[in-house]
């Protein structure tokens, strides 16, 4: 096995995060436009990847709307054809155990269906796309091929998380 020299580095920029809120920051971009702003302003400071998150600019919550990841990719894509861009699929994968019972949701839980959750990947086809595996987990098994929409070829699998 061959590795890179030590002095290659890949520099990853996520300029959102999952959970950051307007409330902690007013630097937060919410909007499509702010948001590509953001990840070429962290192409032009040595980031070869922006990790894409999108908000709902009337609220500055997470979201998984297809058209404010394309209103991104497109701005992105017509300043900056070299930065690669990695579209998350972060919403949707938090769970957040009710205080009386660890085995039910609570407030601040966010699951959804892992089709939903890669329906934006599928559409854009980014360079790159985050995949939570644990919280993709589906009858003890993931199928990521065929929620992309690809040709099976082979399976990826996660262990079934135990119960608290």
């Amino acid at each position: 096995m061959t590795r890179a020299s030590p002095d290659r580095v890949v520099v990853t920029c996520a300029v959102t995060g999952n959970l950051a809120t307007p409330a902690q920051t007013p630097h937060l971009p919410v909007t499509p436009e702010k948001s590509a702003d953001a990840c070429l302003g962290a192409g032009e400071a040595g980031a070869a990847v922006a990790h894409i998150h999108v908000r709902e600019p009337g609220t500055g919550r997470s979201s998984t709307e297809l058209g404010l990841y394309q209103d991104v990719v497109e701005r992105i894509g017509r300043r900056n054809t070299d930065l690669i861009l990695n579209i998350t699929t972060g919403p949707g994968g938090r769970y957040v155990p009710f205080d009386a019972d660890a085995a039910v949701a609570g407030p601040g839980t966010t699951l959804m269906h892992p089709e939903q959750r890669v329906a934006h990947i599928a559409a854009l086809r980014p360079d790159l796309g985050t995949l939570d595996l644990n919280t993709m987990n589906s009858e003890g098994r993931v199928r990521i091929r065929a929620l992309l929409g690809l040709p099976a070829r082979g399976e990826a699998r996660a262990a079934r998380t135990p119960a608290p």
